[in-house]
């Protein structure tokens, strides 16, 4: 049984293999960092199966009963003025066996100035999108497998055109307890738009990622890995402002190889003490470090770090992300335990 449900998890993974990325699709803040904790890992971590009930937004099958009446609000201050918050809870009923949970993100673009075509201003307009989602995750039989899912409805503003839409997330999740081992692999927005903007249907921005993690035995650290992105390859493309000029004349353009295409896949974060009231974490993006760097400038783009403190039943979390040396992020997230 064990083996027919990972085959058929694998045929429906990759019947959606596609390339997606920003530009390609609509609804593009599905995949926006949901917590500060997921942000000081290095922008997505998928593998934190405990307390973290923000955790769920991203990959369903980590909902566990250690989310029982945990709910959390989290807020970022984001690049333009953008800012956008999740809330996420869970509740666990039939004799502590069954968690479900539920989920928001909200997303807020701020004001934009309008004009005509013959630019006269026609006043101010907003932007806004949001997704409500409920999720659910069950142990595969007895072994150490888990699957999860996530359906979203999806409601998105811009100016005077509207759109909502429908999608999914799947995830199956891999748990050795002997060696505080685990790998997920995770297929997000699967679905469609139920109403257009103008007419024209778009496809969603659905993504693959495979995360894995382990507790270290002898250290208070658990390591985080992940490799986002994977339905599209490469992922990476040359950069015309990087190509170099010969004292003759003769232009050699950027080159994206192989192994720079593997590492621009990958996310790499720590978390020290990560069962105790103090955590501190680091985390590093190849893909925003690379896609960000400045020739000839030390940046630091794509490193994010925080930390969370417990206090009684309230965890208050911080990072802060790193993405030019004009632009950063700060995330605050808190979590209260109504147990």
């Amino acid at each position: 049984m064990l083996k027919k449900t990972v085959l058929t998890c694998t045929l429906l993974f990759s019947t959606f293999c596609f390339a997606q990325l920003g530009g390609q699709s609509t609804y593009q803040f599905l995949n926006l960092v949901n917590s500060p904790r997921q942000a000081a890992l290095g922008g997505k971590v998928l593998t934190n199966v405990d307390w973290d009930v923000t955790q769920a937004l991203y990959n369903p099958s980590t909902i566990n009963i250690e989310m029982d009446n945990q709910f959390a609000l989290n807020y970022t201050s984001y690049l333009g003025g953008i800012s956008y918050g999740t809330a996420a809870y869970a509740y666990t009923w039939d004799r502590r066996t069954q968690t479900i949970h539920a989920g928001m993100t909200y997303v807020n673009y701020g004001d934009f100035d309008g004009y005509d075509e013959n630019g006269i201003s026609t006043g101010t307009f907003t932007g806004s999108e949001a997704a409500l989602s409920v999720g659910y995750a069950k142990q595969i039989g007895y072994s150490d497998f888990y699957a999860g899912a996530n359906v979203k409805l999806i409601t998105s503003t811009l100016e005077q055109y509207n759109s909502f839409g429908i999608a999914a997330d799947l995830g199956l999740l891999y748990i050795d307890e002997r060696l505080e081992f685990q790998g997920t692999l995770v297929v997000r927005n699967l679905g469609t738009q139920i109403t257009t903007y103008a007419g024209n249907r778009e496809r969603l921005p659905l993504e693959i990622d495979l995360g894995l993690s382990q507790t270290l035995e002898n250290v208070p650290l658990r390591w985080h890995l992940t490799f986002e992105n994977l339905q599209q390859w490469p992922i990476g493309l040359e950069n015309p402002a990087r190509a170099t000029t010969d004292l003759e004349g003769n232009i050699t353009p950027e080159k994206v190889g192989f192994l720079a295409q593997v590492i621009r896949h990958t996310i790499v974060g720590a978390e020290l003490f990560p069962d105790k009231g103090f955590n501190i974490r680091l985390g590093y993006s190849f893909r925003r470090g690379e896609e960000l760097r400045i020739e000839e400038q030390r940046n630091f783009s794509g490193i994010s770090a925080g930390f969370s403190v417990k206090l009684n039943k309230l965890r208050f979390s911080y990072t802060h992300a790193k993405y030019t040396s004009a632009a950063n992020s700060n995330f605050f997230g808190l979590q209260i335990d109504l147990r």
